[in-house]
């Protein structure tokens, strides 16, 4: 068995992503909003990696961030920077809707070996498939910004999940209680948290535990959010063959507004037969830098804790382990760690929220992947 520093450092080293060998891929990047301005070229750039132009509906703010980040190459729009046959990995990070039609063009050049969509890959089910068939059909490995597979809790926790430490998993939690920038273009959806914020935890449910049978979804529109919409305070939870209930609150508002005091956190706790963890996740402080955490004890350990540190964050950290992920899929030809093909399946557990929503009652992943759904 393991000492107890070395499942620390195990803990510890699961946090690290693994880079690719070769690192001077030239990237190209579609949109300069806040997650590629103060994240993904941030954590580029620390890592060592070679973005070489961009692109966004603002030439004025795409030349703020090339300048920012020391990148050669302004293009007037994304059609020009896919063109360009010296860009040989895409990075998009656009309104979802928008997607599909820049990967439908990459993929068209041959010079591009790579994609890096943003979450969500779609706004539905089809949209996913659709660009997972036009990675796999001309051999260009599409992967996903699912950034929340590497916060370091979560890549500390999968570890320990996978040493055993807690046992069989029986329950596990997220409450979320943040204020998350809500970009323009998510205002003119029918739809909005669990494709934008909620699915962050759909996602890492699939991560930690696999897909599950089972899914049932609440919501309700919350009336501090300021502006229309469905979905603003929801909760889920996933129910699988063994038994296992994973279930996620997302609050999104969280806050009576000024002169109230603002309390704004996630936390998350996994229990199992043989060991619990539990730990918070730093975003809602951004930009203060704010590590998530974790703490663990198992049966394994007797009358002790085991926490694990480190210094990175989520924002803007997490971002080198999505990029790295492709770009060793592109050196290796074997699928990324997070494919289009494996996220279809993230999509689907989206869809079948709105439709416990819609019908108000528990609904299978089986009968949503077939379509079985209104």
């Amino acid at each position: 068995m393991l000492s107890q520093q070395q499942v620390i450092q195990r803990l510890q080293q699961a946090t690290v992503p693994q880079l690719p060998n070769k690192k001077d891929y030239a990237i190209g990047c579609v949109g300069a909003g806040f997650i590629m301005a103060d994240c993904q070229l941030k954590a580029y750039r620390d890592i060592g990696l070679n973005p070489i132009g961009i692109t966004s509906l603002s030439l004025e703010q795409s030349q703020g961030v090339a300048a920012r980040y020391g990148l050669p190459k302004v293009y007037p729009g994304w059609r020009e920077l896919v063109e360009d046959p010296d860009v040989e990995i895409v990075d998009i990070a656009v309104p979802p809707d928008v997607q599909l039609d820049v990967v439908r063009h990459a993929v068209k050049q041959k010079h591009i070996k790579g994609i890096l969509c943003q979450k969500p890959v779609a706004m539905s089910l089809e949209g996913a498939r659709e660009i997972a068939r036009l990675g796999e059909e001309n051999r260009i490995p599409i992967a996903v910004n699912s950034n929340m597979r590497y916060d370091q809790s979560m890549r500390a926790l999968k570890c320990a999940l996978d040493l055993d430490l807690l046992g069989e998993p029986v329950l596990a939690t997220i409450e979320m209680r943040a204020i998350p920038h809500w970009q323009e273009f998510l205002k003119q959806y029918p739809v909005l948290e669990i494709y934008s914020m909620g699915i962050h935890h759909v996602d890492i449910f699939r991560y930690l535990f696999g897909d599950p049978a089972k899914i049932t979804a609440l919501c309700r529109p919350d009336p501090r959010t300021k502006f229309p919409h469905t979905d603003g305070i929801v909760q889920f939870t996933y129910q699988y063959t063994g038994g296992l209930m994973a279930t996620s609150l997302d609050d999104v508002w969280a806050w009576p507004e000024e002169p109230a005091e603002k309390d704004t956190y996630i936390k998350w706790r996994v229990e199992g037969t043989k060991g619990m963890a539990d730990g918070t996740i730093g975003w809602p402080k951004y930009p203060e830098h704010t590590p998530s955490t974790l703490r663990l004890a198992s049966k394994d350990y007797p009358h002790q804790w085991l926490q694990p540190q480190w210094e990175t964050a989520w924002f803007p950290d997490a971002f080198r382990g999505t990029m790295a992920g492709l770009l060793r899929a592109v050196e290796s030809g074997q699928e990324p760690e997070i494919s289009a093909r494996d996220n279809i399946t993230t999509i689907a557990c989206v869809e079948a929220c709105y439709a416990s929503i819609r019908q108000e009652r528990t609904v299978t992943l089986k009968e949503i992947e077939e379509g079985h759904y209104a």
